[in-house]
């Protein structure tokens, strides 16, 4: 199951003022491997010149990587309107954002040589691959023109893990003990995904608590056990790779429920590993000093990433210095992480576009 394309990675120098001769036919589609990581080319017959590199977002550990890449399904409308699409599928999965990074920049560099300059390179990409358009345009922002950053993981790698990720568990973890895991949440024994019928069994038996954990974590109850489900993968995704607790949690004060006092009394406190803190923190730091324009897009309620999550980089980038590079536009859709309305996605791409060009 994967989450949704997270990040679409732009490809190229948005600084060629005049393109060179497509060195491939058109309409065309590339595959192949650069260090364990597939990727695809696909070129349109009515190629406007301009390169879109897409990052997908996370996909569980469990499912195995293709040998050769395919669709996605995203490309549709960039593809006929015109728009030249890469994208690579990663040497790693899970919360694979360093390897991600890497790979999706080779593959630029790669596809750049296969098509010659194009006139523009956008990045692009959905909730992971949000997070990697953001870190693209910090790190790699010379070759691209803007990038469009879609339901997102916009915030640095502790916010997301201890506050995001990490606390709903805690919480509702001390209320309905044993549903997520058989011991606490980072048994090593428990089934990394844990029974989304159980936990919504947990949750219709307890309305109340489960209103205010919506309320407390921007998770609404539509849905709630699934995104549940998913940050207890996530954890414990994260916790092997980091080889050990990656989060901590034995400073935090949670608010927002009946009594306050004995739920910080009682809940169970988890101290973090230095050295997998470390490993987490060091996959992706985003800073908000982003090279280039940044549109942003959020759902107007999502389970898995909440509003203020997908807008934190607006803050980052405020609090950096480069307020003005990021544009945040209304919430769309209703309810679903990364389910818009037909037109939204492109709606963020004319924006950004047209930003870009006017500049010039």
């Amino acid at each position: 199951m994967r989450l949704l394309p997270l990040c679409l990675l732009l490809l190229l120098s948005a600084c060629a003022s005049v393109p060179e001769v497509p060195k491939v036919a058109q309409p065309s589609e590339h595959t192949g491997t650069i260090d364990g990581a597939p990727w695809r080319l696909d070129v349109p017959e009515n190629w406007n010149g301009e390169l879109i590199i897409y990052f997908h977002g996370y996909a569980p550990q469990e499912q195995p990587i293709p040998e050769v890449m395919a669709r996605n399904g995203y490309e549709g409308w960039m593809l006929e309107r015109g728009f030249a699409v890469a994208q690579s599928e990663y040497s790693a999965r899970g919360w694979s954002v360093a390897e991600a990074l890497a790979d999706s920049e080779a593959m630029r560099r790669h596809v750049v040589g296969l098509l010659g300059a194009p006139t523009r390179t956008w990045a692009m990409g959905h909730s992971m691959g949000s997070h990697l358009v953001l870190g693209t345009l910090e790190e790699h922002g010379a070759a691209y023109d803007g990038g469009l950053a879609l339901c997102g993981a916009n915030a640095p790698a502790r916010e997301l893990f201890n506050d995001g990720l990490f606390s709903p568990l805690v919480v509702f973890e001390h209320r309905h003990p044993g549903v997520l895991s058989p011991g606490d949440l980072m048994d090593a024994a428990a089934p990394r995904w844990p029974d989304a019928q159980a936990i919504e069994a947990a949750l219709q038996s307890d309305e109340a608590f489960a209103a205010a954990l919506g309320k407390a974590f921007g998770i609404p109850r539509q849905g709630m056990a699934g995104g549940l489900m998913l940050r207890f993968a996530v954890l414990h995704e994260l916790r092997d790779r980091a080889g050990g607790v990656p989060v901590d949690n034995t400073t935090v004060r949670y608010s927002g429920f009946a009594d306050d006092a004995a739920l910080n009394a009682g809940v169970r406190r988890y101290a973090g590993d230095a050295t997998a803190m470390a490993y987490a923190d060091a996959r992706l730091s985003l800073s908000g000093k982003t090279r280039r324009p940044v549109v942003l897009l959020a759902n107007v309620v999502d389970e898995v990433i909440p509003a203020g999550t997908s807008s934190r980089y607006l803050e980052l980038a405020r609090a950096a210095g480069r307020g003005d590079q990021v544009v945040e536009l209304p919430a769309a859709g209703t309810e679903g992480h990364c389910r818009f309305p037909p037109g939204a996605e492109q709606q963020g791409l004319d924006k950004l576009r047209s930003w870009v060009l006017e500049d010039r």
